[in-house]
């Protein structure tokens, strides 16, 4: 029942009919569906619910009185702004609705009705939404003084603070540290209230010591500052914190914060990055109307905004969603909160129509001054219901932290990829081909395989820097003024020439623990990268972030002279040369386990069909043999293409490299077709999921044709039950047909796909420079993403909610690089 109330919470918020549910399913139906429900399942009692958006105006006395109104559609009630602020209010209204009569019973009404009735009614409406989860406002509450505060013992130790320089005492971190206000130890937090990480320094020192309270380092300002109590396990307020601050030899009075929330003299080096990146100190001149809108930050989404801004300023993705908008909407699914075509149609409608990003008219503006009547002006669009549902099944996007935006651009791709919006995936563009050529050191022999890819991430060649005397004496300048607690010296930035990382990337690499098939064992191994084909946009990722030698992640802070104008055509593929000789195509062995339970098993895994010769292009990559194995058997034998994607999807799960366990029924193992469910080939679904659509009022010969158009997923085949109403039930004949004639027509694609394999749009390879995307902060937990994009001939930075004319954009800072193809 909780899934099915938070379906019908999010529905309920872009309904404006209001909401129908029944009481026997759960399932929730717009006005226009209940009847045909009703008529088909015969389900009788529905709750029927309804919200009013309460708008205050200004009353005769200066009050605000409630001006009530019906709500929106959900494309207007995202898009507009926040309705959470104090200019509106919600108001609910539920009743229970008795078909064929329509006879309505208010809520709540306890004494009438079965306590049965009354639980359910108040689980489906006590359901949260993604506005009510993900509105910060509601995680707000008024700090309390620490019962520590007045008493705290601070040690006579000649600790004293300096105004700079700061950094834990026990890791090298420069960010999220707190000063321990009982000895004065500088430490780093772990993952607090603020969403700052660290590697959690200042709790263990708490649980060492029993010193409770500890204030943040870069929050202290004339008015307070933030601290928190171990003991008490929460923000808290110290009423002394002067006096405190001042036994360590900080005075509150000097201490100024920066907009972007720390201190200008905290971690003097980044404040440089993110004063550049973001335009800092340059007047800006806001920029309004089609493709100039804003996006809201709804707590560390800014990767979120940054790459939706890049990918709908793509002719291809507007077309594929927002020229499609009307079919696409006319048929989205009776829950469009769950639709990824129409979430990714509502969001690219609310960055291009223009509706939402209108400058003030003074006429306007003089005439709500004078009546008192004036109210900010609300541009831009809040993607709460976007983020909830492209993240709803991906453990760190779904939560609040900061991410790391070429994650987040592959994972929309996957999606884009996984739900088809018309004849041409828009996703097309980003596709090429890597060719990449293996070579025994040994034996001299090489493979040539192609994998797909979707990014081209060039390496940091940091030893080409051209200010490396600049660079060492920096490096000398800032241990010393760290040694003397004194303020770091102004920051030297390493400049690496563009040429460089292209010629890195090029470079042979050395395979880990390769397994050479001419010498039938593990040798020494290089592997060359060169591009089989080349996509119509491409995207350059420069690999900024990597590991120090204690394993905590870093960013290389570095200037690269990225072009404006890139050819590549020097990188295209030759194949197979003259002279080479191939490497054998045979598999590695099979290490057969001492225990008998798992030889017996090793056995089972080895009568499998599966390419082997697929597995070993994967294996040559470096990728675990059962990880390979598994790839190659989930995606039936379609190839190492198919596979490598697969691997790139699962690689993250701790099963990962796991030896390969497939369900065995009478002895016999599934066929290597059967792992092909995702496309509907012979995926008989489970009994007990089908048991529940019969349940529910409908025939089993729809429930199986819909479990299996969907793989098995409950909420999508219940979805796609109400999207084909032509399918009659009280003819179980015809439904079969049509189950047969698509998985015939899956049968097609695959045959398809096998012989043409990947869509690409090659070309030339030659690329002009259209945007790009900078992070600021240390590494990709933390910071702040911006994107800046070429329209109409002049660079416009995107940071946010703020659309403006870029009057110097960083182009060597960047992050993630967009170039579009040159026509020849």
């Amino acid at each position: 029942m909780f899934i099915w109330c938070k379906r019908v919470s999010l529905a309920l918020e872009d309904s404006e009919g209001g909401l129908y549910v029944c009481m026997n399913t759960f399932l929730g139906f717009g006005r226009e569906h209940i009847e045909r429900h009703y008529r088909k399942t015969g389900q009788c009692v529905y709750l029927h619910l309804k919200r009013h958006v309460i708008e205050k105006v200004p009353g005769a006395s200066g009050g605000a009185l409630p001006k009530r109104r019906n709500a929106k559609l959900f494309l207007d009630l995202e898009a507009n702004g926040d309705l959470s602020s104090d200019d509106f209010e919600y108001e609910d209204e539920a009743k229970l609705v008795i078909f064929p009569d329509h006879y309505e019973i208010s809520l709540p009404n306890i004494e009438e009705l079965p306590a049965l009735v009354t639980i359910a009614s108040d689980a489906l409406l006590s359901a949260k939404s993604p506005y009510r989860k993900q509105d910060p406002d509601s995680w707000e509450e008024e700090l309390q003084a620490s019962k520590h505060a007045k008493s705290l013992v601070q040690l006579d130790n000649g600790v004293r603070i300096p105004p700079s320089g700061w950094k834990c005492s026990k890791c090298d971190l420069r960010e999220n540290l707190w000063l321990n206000l009982t000895d004065g130890s500088v430490l780093c937090g772990k993952w607090f209230f603020d969403g700052s990480g660290g590697n959690g320094h200042a709790m263990e020192h708490y649980k060492e010591t029993g010193y409770p309270l500890a204030v943040k380092l870069g929050t202290i300002t004339p008015d307070g500052a933030d601290v928190y109590s171990f003991d008490e396990e929460e923000p808290v307020l110290d009423p002394h914190i002067a006096k405190h601050l001042a036994h360590f030899g900080i005075d509150m009075l000097q201490m100024q914060v920066a907009e972007n929330g720390l201190r200008d003299n905290d971690i003097k080096p980044r404040v440089s990055e993110w004063e550049v990146i973001q335009e800092a100190g340059v007047k800006l001149k806001p920029m309004y109307g089609p493709g100039y809108t804003g996006m809201k930050n709804l707590g560390n989404s800014c990767y979120l905004n940054a790459v939706m801004q890049a990918i709908f300023s793509i002719p291809e993705f507007q077309r594929a969603y927002v020229g499609n908008l009307p079919r696409i909407f006319d048929y989205s699914p009776l829950d469009p909160t769950q639709d990824f075509n129409t979430q990714m149609a509502k969001l690219g409608h609310g960055l291009l129509s223009g509706q939402y990003s209108k400058p003030p008219m003074k006429s306007e503006l003089i005439e709500q001054v004078m009546k008192e009547e004036h109210k900010p002006q609300q541009n831009g669009i809040s993607p709460q219901m976007f983020k909830a549902f492209i993240s709803k099944d991906h453990t760190e996007f779904s939560s609040n932290r900061q991410q790391d935006a070429q994650e987040f651009f592959l994972h929309l791709i996957n999606l884009v990829e996984r739900n088809p919006v018309g004849s041409e995936n828009p996703s097309d563009v980003f596709r090429f081909l890597v060719e990449e050529r293996t070579q025994c050191c040994q034996s001299r022999k090489v493979r040539y395989t192609e994998r797909v890819d979707y990014i081209m991430q060039l390496p940091v060649a940091m030893e080409a820097a051209t200010n490396k005397d600049e660079l060492i004496a920096y490096e000398l300048k800032r241990r010393e003024a760290e040694a003397a607690r004194r303020a770091p010296p102004e920051l030297v930035r390493a400049k690496i020439p563009f040429s460089a990382c292209l010629q890195a990337f090029s470079e042979p690499t050395n395979v880990e623990d390769f397994w050479s098939s001419a010498l039938q064992a593990k040798s020494a191994g290089v592997k060359t990268s060169r591009f089989a084909s080349f996509p119509q946009y491409l995207v350059v990722q420069i690999k900024k972030f990597t590991f120090g030698l204690d394993w905590i992640p870093k960013k290389l802070d570095v200037s690269i002279d990225m072009p404006d104008f890139l050819d590549i055509s020097h990188l295209r593929a030759m194949g197979l040369q003259p002279g080479e000789e191939e490497l054998p195509d045979i598999a590695p062995p099979i290490i057969i386990p001492e225990d008998p339970k798992d030889r017996m098993m090793n056995n089972f895994v080895e009568s499998l069909d599966i390419d082997e010769s697929s597995v070993m292009q994967l294996a040559e990559m470096g990728f675990p043999l059962e990880a390979c194995r598994k790839a190659v058997y989930y995606t039936g034998n379609l190839g190492a293409e198919v596979a490598f994607n697969w691997i790139i999807a699962h690689m993250e799960e701790p099963d990962f490299a796991e030896p390969l366990v497939v369900p065995v029924f009478g002895g016999a193992a599934s066929s290597g077709v059967a792992g092909l469910g995702a496309v509907g080939l012979d995926n008989q679904p489970p009994e007990e999921m089908v048991s529940i659509i019969i349940s529910m009022g409908f025939q089993r010969s729809l429930a199986i044709q819909a479990l299996k158009a969907t793989n098995n997923n409950l909420e999508r085949a219940l979805e796609w039950i109400f999207s084909h109403p032509e399918l009659e039930e009280e003819d179980g004949e015809p439904a079969l047909n049509v189950m047969d004639l698509e998985n015939h027509t899956n049968a097609n694609i695959l045959a398809e796909a096998r012989s043409e394999g990947p869509r690409i749009k090659d070309g030339p390879g030659r690329y002009e420079l259209f945007g790009f995307i900078s992070h600021m902060g240390t590494s990709t937990m933390s910071g702040h993403y911006v994107c800046h994009l070429k329209k109409e001939g002049r660079w416009v930075i995107y940071n946010d909610l703020r659309v403006c004319a870029s009057e110097r954009p960083p182009k060597d800072l960047g992050y993630i690089y967009f170039y579009h193809r040159i026509p020849s």
